[in-house]
C-alpha cells in the first residue's frame, strides 16, 4: 500500500495514537472521564428501573424497554465498530463500587477453577433464553428487574473479589463486547516496549498512590488485543511515563496470529474462548432466527412431538440444536473436510480452535445487521415516550404532546439493503481471515485448506440473508 498515491502506509496508521490528539487527547487522558460516563449511564438506568416498575407496561411507551432493547444495543454494536469496548468502559453497574470501596475493601480471591470463559458462556446462553423465554423485550417490569439484578450481581462479586472477576469471568454483556471488539479499530496498547522494558515499577498492571492498574490482570507490556479489555483507561492513568495510549489497528488482526497475551494465554489453546466464539457467531443466526415466522412453525411441530403446552422445553430443545449440535456438525464438517483436502493429519479439535476466530466478523456483521435494524426502525420512539413520562410528572406538555406516529430513522426500504451490507461486510471480514489462517497453515496449496471455510462461511451467510429476508417482528415499536 505503501506504493499508491494518497494511501497512507499500514505501518504508520496503526501507529496513530489518538490520546496524543489535541482534543480527543486531554479528554481521554481526564482522569475522571469513565467515572463521569459511569454515572451519567447510572443516572439513566436508575430512571429506566423506575419507568419499568412504576410506568405503563405496553413496551414502546415505556423507557426501559424502548431504551434498553432498542437503543442501548443499537449503539453497542456501532460502538464496537467504530470505536471498541466503549459500553464496558461506561459501565454504569461498577460505579456504586466506588463509594463502597471506602467502606469495605475486597479481600477475597477469585477461584482458580472458575477462571475461565465457562460460567460467561454459560450465563450469556441463559441470558439469551431468558430473553426469548420471558419476552423481555415486551416486560417493562422484567426488563426493569434484569437491570436491578446485574447491579446487585456486579456490586457483589466485584465487591467482595479482588481484582473485577465480575467483568472478566461472568458478565454476559461483557463477553459478549470481549469478542465483538475482536475486530474493533482501536486497542489499548503500549506506546514504546523499550520503555516498559527500563520500566521498574510496572504501575500499570500494580498501580500507584491513588490510582489502580489493571483489574483484569493484562500487563500492558506483554498485552496484545482486546480480549479481556474492559477500556477502564486504569492502566492510561498509572503508567508514570505516558506510554499507554489508545492506537489505531488493522480491524480483525489478532485473530490470524497465536500470540501469547497477558492474562488470556493463547487464544487457540482456549477452548473456554474458542466456545464463546462459537455461542457469540450462532446465538447471532439464533437470536434472528426467534424473530421470524418460520419459528412459530418449527415450535408447533416440536411442541407436539414432545406431547407438550410448555415453551421452555421447546424452546430448550431449539437452544440446544442451534448452539451445540449445530455448531458441533458444521465445525466438525469443515474441519474433516480440511485434514482431507490439506494433507495435514491434527485433531479436529485443533483445526476447529485455530478456524472459529475467522468466523467472528461474520457474527459481528449478524448482530450488527438485526441490532440495527431495531434500532433505525424504533429509532425515533424514544422521543414520544420522554415526552409522555413529562406529562405524566407534571401534567403540562413541556416538550409538547407524544408525538407516537414518529416512523423509522431512515425510510423502511432502506432497511433490507443496511442489513444486507453489514452480513456482506462480515462475511467477506471472515473469508479473508480464514483464507488468512489456510496461506499460512498450507503456503503451497492454501485453496485446498481454505476450501471448506469458505464453504461453512458462505452457508451461514445465506443462511442469514434468508433470515434477513423474511419478514421480521418489529419488537418494542407501535409497529409490531
Amino acid at each position: 500500500m505503501s506504493g499508491i498515491r494518497g494511501v497512507r502506509p499500514a505501518a504508520e496508521w496503526e501507529a496513530v495514537d489518538i490520546t496524543a490528539w489535541p482534543v480527543l487527547g486531554p479528554l481521554f487522558r481526564w482522569r475522571h472521564l469513565r467515572s463521569a460516563l459511569q454515572l451519567l449511564l447510572l443516572l439513566v438506568a436508575l430512571v429506566l428501573v423506575w419507568d419499568g416498575l412504576t410506568g405503563p407496561q405496553l413496551a414502546p411507551t415505556n423507557l426501559a424497554t424502548t431504551v434498553t432493547w432498542l437503543h442501548y444495543r443499537g449503539f453497542v454494536v456501532l460502538a464496537l465498530l467504530a470505536f471498541g469496548n466503549a459500553f464496558c468502559m461506561a459501565c454504569p453497574f461498577m460505579w456504586p463500587r466506588l463509594p463502597l470501596e471506602r467502606l469495605v475493601r475486597a479481600r477475597l480471591v477469585w477461584p482458580r477453577s472458575l477462571r475461565s470463559k465457562w460460567a460467561g458462556v454459560l450465563l450469556l446462553a441463559a441470558f439469551l433464553f431468558a430473553y426469548e423465554l420471558f419476552d423481555l423485550w415486551a416486560s417493562p417490569r422484567w426488563t426493569a428487574w434484569v437491570i436491578v439484578a446485574y447491579f446487585a450481581a456486579a456490586l457483589t462479586v466485584n465487591g467482595l473479589f479482588r481484582g473485577a472477576p465480575f467483568c472478566k469471568y461472568l458478565c454476559p454483556i461483557g463477553q459478549f463486547n470481549f469478542v465483538g471488539s475482536l475486530i474493533s479499530p482501536l486497542e489499548i496498547a503500549v506506546r514504546d516496549h523499550n520503555v516498559c522494558a527500563s520500566c521498574t515499577t510496572k504501575d500499570c498492571f500494580r498501580g500507584r498512590e491513588g490510582q489502580r492498574g489493571c483489574e483484569l490482570w493484562l500487563f500492558q507490556e506483554k498485552k496484545y488485543g482486546n480480549m479481556d479489555c474492559t477500556f477502564c483507561l486504569d492502566c492510561i492513568h498509572a503508567c508514570p511515563h505516558g506510554n499507554v495510549g489508545i492506537r489505531f489497528r488493522l480491524p480483525g488482526s489478532e485473530l490470524w496470529q497465536d500470540r501469547l497475551r497477558s492474562g488470556v494465554g493463547r487464544l487457540w489453546r482456549r477452548p473456554d474462548v474458542g466456545a464463546l466464539v462459537v455461542l457469540f457467531t450462532f446465538g447471532a443466526l439464533l437470536n434472528a432466527f426467534g424473530m421470524v415466522s418460520p419459528v412459530y412453525a418449527l415450535e408447533a411441530w416440536l411442541a407436539g412431538l414432545l406431547g407438550t403446552t410448555s415453551e421452555w422445553p421447546v424452546l430448550g430443545l431449539i437452544f440446544v440444536g442451534a448452539l451445540v449440535v449445530e455448531p458441533a456438525f458444521l465445525l466438525g464438517g469443515a474441519a474433516w473436510l480440511f485434514r482431507a483436502w490439506s494433507g495435514r493429519e491434527e485433531p479436529l479439535i485443533a483445526v476447529i480452535m485455530r478456524y472459529v476466530y475467522a468466523l467472528v466478523p461474520f457474527g459481528m456483521g449478524v448482530w450488527s445487521a438485526h441490532y440495527l435494524f431495531h434500532f433505525l426502525s424504533g429509532f425515533w420512539g424514544v422521543v414520544p415516550v420522554v415526552q409522555n413520562l413529562v406529562v405524566e410528572l407534571t401534567g403540562s406538555p413541556w416538550l409538547g404532546m407524544p408525538r407516537w406516529d414518529l416512523g423509522p430513522a431512515v425510510p423502511v426500504e432502506w432497511l433490507n439493503t443496511l442489513e444486507l451490507g453489514f452480513i456482506a461486510l462480515g462475511t467477506w471480514g471472515s473469508l479473508l481471515l480464514a483464507y488468512r489462517l489456510a496461506r499460512r497453515d498450507v503456503p503451497q496449496a492454501p485453496w485446498r485448506a481454505f476450501a471448506p471455510w469458505a464453504l461453512l462461511i458462505g452457508v451461514l451467510a445465506l443462511v442469514d440473508v434468508w433470515l434477513m429476508l423474511q419478514p421480521m417482528e418489529m419488537r418494542g415499536t407501535f409497529l409490531a
